[in-house]
């Protein structure tokens, strides 16, 4: 971290200790947040580090310890191990983690969505009101494709909003919502919505040493039409074109809960020799992305790779190995903003995006009282990013071209 930003940081005083709660479901993720906030607050160095406005402020770790106790019934309680009065609490939880499991009259019972946030709200109740202040850190938003009505139906994700405004909670970031305006359920409390645009930029330039990331070679796809700000946005910062599908459903049917497609149509410029990127929130059993994928290898597309916030694999991962396999998909990115199986960890056509850093990066400017706009917007370096490889990119070919002399 610079020196401007480590005298910005140290001038500003925190609003009370810092107190990182990250849930079970999330564990390993909480763990490298603190590693990061503790390695960034033992190398600032000022006078007012240690006055009493920064009070267990450089410490080696902000994890407070919590526990989940569960009854033969089911039935559960939350516990916190230390004393919260007057910290900063961070509670991170990842509602999808479904890896958890507990016993219910005899029987292992993996922890559903509904479970994981029951435990939040336990957790938030232990505090009794002796917290300075409440956050909550849920990456993959309870219920969120719940979040509009169409018939007589329950509108869960703002009832959640709602109900964690009632127990206090000041500050709300997820990442990627299916729905920002879901929002509107708290219009008097703090929502970010955060993007990982940059962090998928970064990881593919790392992990993919030959692209050219112009109009002639790339393109950004949406696989329908609800991803399309996010796929303008990408194409906007990349300064590449932009293309879409559509689905056509049957509604006449429901199959699994939503009315089965019938075909993907495309809107757009040509996609033949260029490399393409599927801009999607997340993948879900994957059937559509790999419909998507196999449109744009008919359409003649160099390589295509995927870029979703949360890759849930509902059935499994089989699916695309044999997409890989076939030449389909060239690879897939998504975040450890939600729990990863070994298996999927272990796949050559996936690509992991951390996102531990960019929280710790939030939760720090948070804890001071700072803006987080700057951080929200990562155009500037996204631009960076991109300038560097195209020189790396120049430097090889040049050396290359020596080589061959």
């Amino acid at each position: 971290m610079s020196d401007s930003r480590t005298s910005e940081f140290i001038e500003q005083i925190p609003v009370g200790p810092l107190a990182l709660m990250p849930l079970k479901s999330i564990e390993g993720l909480g763990q490298k947040v603190n590693a990061y906030l503790a390695e960034w607050r033992k190398e600032r160095e000022s006078e007012h580090k240690h006055t009493i406005a920064f009070n267990g402020y450089q410490k080696d770790n902000y994890i407070v310890p919590t526990k989940i106790s569960r009854f033969g019934s089911g039935e559960g309680k939350g516990t916190i191990l230390e004393s919260v009065r007057g910290k900063d609490i961070y509670l991170m939880v990842d509602v999808m983690n479904y890896s958890i499991t507990y016993s219910i009259f005899g029987h292992v019972n993996h922890m559903s969505p509904d479970d994981h946030y029951a435990d939040l709200k336990r957790l938030i109740a232990a505090t009794t009101g002796k917290a300075k202040r409440i956050n909550v850190i849920m990456p993959f938003m309870y219920e969120s494709r719940q979040h509009k009505r169409s018939s007589r139906e329950s509108l869960d994700c703002a009832l959640m909003l709602q109900e964690l405004h009632d127990l206090g909670v000041e500050n709300f970031l997820t990442f990627d919502a299916h729905d920002p305006r879901v929002m509107n359920a708290i219009p008097r409390d703090s929502f970010d919505n955060v993007s990982c645009t940059y962090q998928f930029i970064k990881a593919l330039l790392n992990h993919v040493g030959d692209l050219d990331i112009d109009k002639n070679h790339m393109m950004v796809i949406s696989p329908d039409e609800g991803g399309m700000n996010r796929a303008i946005y990408y194409a906007n910062v990349l300064g590449i074109d932009m293309g879409m599908f559509y689905k056509r459903r049957d509604y006449t049917q429901v199959v699994n809960g939503r009315n089965p497609i019938v075909a993907h149509e495309f809107l757009g410029t040509d996609v033949e020799g260029k490399d393409v990127l599927i801009i999607d929130d997340m993948i879900s059993s994957g059937e559509s992305l790999i419909d998507t994928a196999k449109e744009l290898k008919e359409r003649r597309a160099r390589r295509v790779y995927a870029c979703c916030t949360f890759g849930l694999f509902t059935n499994g991962l089989e699916r695309f190995d044999g997409a890989y396999a076939a030449g389909v998909l060239d690879g897939v990115l998504t975040t450890n903003l939600i729990y990863q199986t070994p298996e999927l960890l272990e796949r050559e056509w996936y690509f992991n995006v951390d996102m531990s850093k960019y929280i710790a990066l939030l939760i720090d400017n948070i804890n001071h009282d700072m803006s987080i706009s700057g951080i929200l917007d990562p155009v500037a370096k996204i631009n960076a990013k991109i300038s560097a490889y195209r020189k790396k990119r120049e430097e090889e070919t040049a050396q290359l071209s020596l080589d061959l002399k």
